[in-house]
């Protein structure tokens, strides 16, 4: 017990002294080696000490206040370019060149990239971190600028490691073995994924598209390995049905959007026939939000919708009978009453249409809003999976990206307006 105390002490000396030696000037001239021994100590660390590593970067690693009071008070007085590149020089913590001089050594990047998915597992309990976290994410944010990124397209051809690590990923619609993943890789399926120079065996974030003629409300038959494949000269739609993040450690950096248009754009010039753009989206956090009832005046909608919303949970009823034991008991979308079906369908739209925009609300609803797209059509019993249910009452979405237009919705969102279709507006 006492030896390995020992060891692990060792452990931790070796590695603050090699990020010492790294951020020294002999670091800034002989970098990439002694940014590969402070690799190799940390990852003789188990995650404790890791954590106590990341204590060691938030103490040590900071500006210093007054260098920052004093360079403020310079650009203050006379706020020259000489004044604003020193104030932004000395208030830049020395973490930022700590993780540049990492970077350097092989393997640098994927272990930064580790390290945040370590550190953001402590962050909620250790919010003294914030500051560590923030350093990490700025720079993985220049360094995953999308412009640095390289899409592929991954086929039943690509790398077997890479396919392993799509069955994996996947997060959205579980794949279900090689035979799964298989057809969602045939000519009427499409899989795209960003990846780094750095990292060039390793999926950053992938997307899968069907090609159909119409715009789908069920999930059921695009993730059905056994089902028809469609011709070429049908393809009318490229649906967005699910898109995954690879890399944790990569959570907040912005890939997804990019991800998307790079797709369409590609699509489009292959297959001219295709006209609309859509994703058929799940709604995670829906049944969350109805438990807690949560009141909308904050919102400051109009009286018809909040009194609409008060009629809806009222005939759910949720304060006598919660959702899990509604589900316990075998509620299901094809069985329910249409007096339910109605106060669901609207709730959701609700959600949607009006709580997106502000704190709390719906993540892919942001994602895709956010992204440019349009509430078209809210789909009943769209997933009938056991995690359908549960999270959304099996209610599915449709965004719709129309390319002319994405980028005065993505507007137009920003500054809190939701563009919806008519047919969404209707259910409430």
């Amino acid at each position: 017990m006492i030896l390995d105390k020992l060891i692990k002490a060792r452990h931790m000396t070796k590695t603050v002294n090699a990020t010492k030696k790294l951020l020294s000037e002999r670091g800034e001239s002989n970098g990439a080696s002694m940014a590969s021994d402070v690799i190799e100590n940390y990852n003789t660390l188990d995650d404790d000490q890791k954590n106590q590593y990341f204590h060691y970067l938030a103490e040590k690693f900071n500006p210093s206040p007054a260098d920052v009071l004093n360079a403020a008070q310079m650009y203050a007085e006379a706020p020259n370019a000489d004044n604003l590149v020193w104030l932004m020089k000395v208030s830049e913590a020395p973490r930022q060149e700590l993780l540049r001089r990492l970077n350097r050594a092989p393997g640098g990047t994927g272990m930064i990239i580790d390290m945040r998915r370590q550190l953001l597992k402590a962050l909620n309990r250790k919010p003294e971190l914030k500051a560590v976290d923030a350093d990490m994410q700025h720079l993985l944010n220049s360094w995953f600028n999308p412009g640095f990124l390289k899409m592929y397209q991954v086929d039943w051809k690509s790398p077997a490691e890479i396919l392993e690590k799509i069955i994996q990923h996947e997060a959205v619609h579980e794949i279900d073995g090689w035979d799964d993943l298989r057809r969602r890789l045939q000519p009427d399926r499409r899989c795209f994924a960003f990846f780094h120079p750095q990292l060039s065996e390793e999926p950053l974030i992938f997307v899968e598209v069907a090609l159909l003629p119409d715009i789908p409300a069920s999930v059921a038959p695009l993730v059905d390995k056994k089902s028809a494949t469609v011709e070429p000269n049908q393809f009318k739609c490229a649906i967005f049905y699910s898109i995954s993040n690879c890399q944790p450690g990569l959570r907040g950096v912005s890939m997804g959007n990019f991800l998307i248009k790079r797709v369409a754009e590609s699509l489009k010039k292959e297959f001219p026939s295709l006209k609309i753009f859509c994703t058929l989206s799940p709604i995670p956090g829906f049944t969350e939000w109805l438990s807690a009832g949560q009141s909308l005046g904050a919102i400051n909608l109009k009286p018809a919708i909040t009194e609409k919303y008060q009629q809806s949970l009222n005939v759910l009823d949720l304060k006598k009978t919660s959702w899990s034991e509604r589900i316990q008991a075998g509620w299901h979308p094809d069985t329910c009453s249409p007096k339910e079906r109605e106060a669901l369908e609207s709730l959701c739209a609700i959600y949607l249409m009006h709580y997106s925009p502000h704190r709390g609300g719906n993540s892919v609803a942001k994602f895709h809003l956010g992204n440019g797209a349009k509430l078209h059509r809210i789909n009943w019993a769209g997933d009938l999976s056991k995690k359908g249910i549960k999270q959304s009452a099996g209610l599915m979405v449709n965004y719709l990206y129309d390319l002319e237009k994405v980028e005065d919705n993505h507007e137009r969102f920003v500054n809190g307006e939701v563009i919806f279709s008519r047919a969404v507006s209707q259910l409430i």
